[in-house]
């Protein structure tokens, strides 16, 4: 529940399966488990919070305090101490013993923000596209930094690509993704990368005059589909298209117009204007594939050939279908 910082994290009360208002006897009282929890709370708003849940629980019931400590087996000034917010220590043994007699369950529960996009950033097929547009940027003369951690108070997360262009002062935050699955949720982690990443330019060495956002989305067929689908919302999200995107990346100093910029990108091509264009902005033709199996598929199939015959024991698609899920 606590790390040696002493910070919070979330308690969830979940209720056992029976209501509360049932609980009539001794035969109904459910059995009590409180071995496992014997380190003691050391954080007082804990203790309040606690306190506050279980007189909520009792007053439901019916029970008095002398009726509470009876049945847990503690005494009368200890439930009201705890009840009153009084205690200065309380153990996780003595809290689940009185959640558990009037029929409740003491969960702990530690959220874990950005962690999960974590484990989409080591993914095979993100690593190809970050490593392809790092490369791309340092080519046009972009400093560039890849996985710079960011953290504010309860929340940590990493940047994607943060590349600074010396002559033009201009910091690049770049946000990669291979699926759009919660456009949402992508906009406010941009957002808040944007937001920190000055500070993590400075830590670099870096002193940029000014901050654009960016997403770059793999180029595929799916992918397509999905901004179309939601082109009025990402429009007023991310003003700046593939044009205005190349001409901050070939150095222009002036902005065309303030917001964030989305394009796409094959990190399998060598085409020299390596931004591409969505659908949505036009482009014709078709996208180099058809979704992310399709793009993992053929990026594992170049490697696949160049093993030895032995080594060829799992079908390309088979492997992409795994990455996928």
């Amino acid at each position: 529940m606590f790390g040696e910082s002493g910070l919070m994290s979330p308690i969830r009360w979940v209720l056992a399966s029976r209501e509360l208002g049932e609980t009539t006897g001794d035969a109904d009282e459910p059995r009590i488990r409180t071995a496992r929890y014997t380190c003691p709370m050391a954080t007082p708003p804990v203790i309040v919070q606690l306190g506050v849940t279980i007189k909520q629980m009792r007053l439901r019931i019916g029970w008095t305090q002398r009726e509470l400590a009876r049945r847990a087996d503690v005494s009368q000034a200890l439930v009201s101490a705890i009840e009153n917010g009084r205690l200065p220590t309380l153990t996780f043994a003595t809290a689940a013993r009185l959640i558990e007699v009037m029929g409740g369950r003491l969960i702990i529960d530690a959220t874990q923000p950005f962690l999960a996009d974590r484990e989409r950033q080591r993914d095979a097929g993100h690593a190809r596209c970050e490593t392809y547009a790092a490369r791309r940027l340092e080519v046009d003369g972009w400093l560039v930094e890849t996985e710079v951690e960011v953290a504010g108070d309860r929340s940590r997360g990493w940047i994607d690509l943060l590349a600074f262009h010396p002559p033009t002062r201009t910091l690049l935050v770049v946000e990669i993704k291979t699926e759009l699955h919660d456009l949402g949720a992508i906009e406010r982690s941009l957002g808040w990368y944007q937001r920190e990443s000055w500070s993590a330019a400075r830590r670099l060495g870096w002193r940029p005059a000014r901050v654009v956002g960016c997403l770059l989305i793999l180029a595929t067929e799916a992918n397509d589909r999905r901004i179309r689908e939601n082109s009025g919302s990402l429009r007023r999200s991310y003003p700046l298209r593939w044009r205005e995107l190349a001409s901050i990346v070939a150095g222009h100093s002036v902005l065309p117009t303030p917001g964030c910029a989305l394009a796409m990108l094959d990190p399998r091509s060598r085409r020299v204007q390596w931004i591409r264009s969505t659908r949505d902005d036009g482009r014709r033709s078709p996208a180099p594939y058809a979704d992310y199996i399709d793009f993992m598929t053929r990026l594992q199939s170049r490697a696949w050939l160049s093993r030895p015959a032995a080594a060829r024991a799992r079908p390309p698609r088979a492997a992409a279908r795994d990455q996928a899920g």
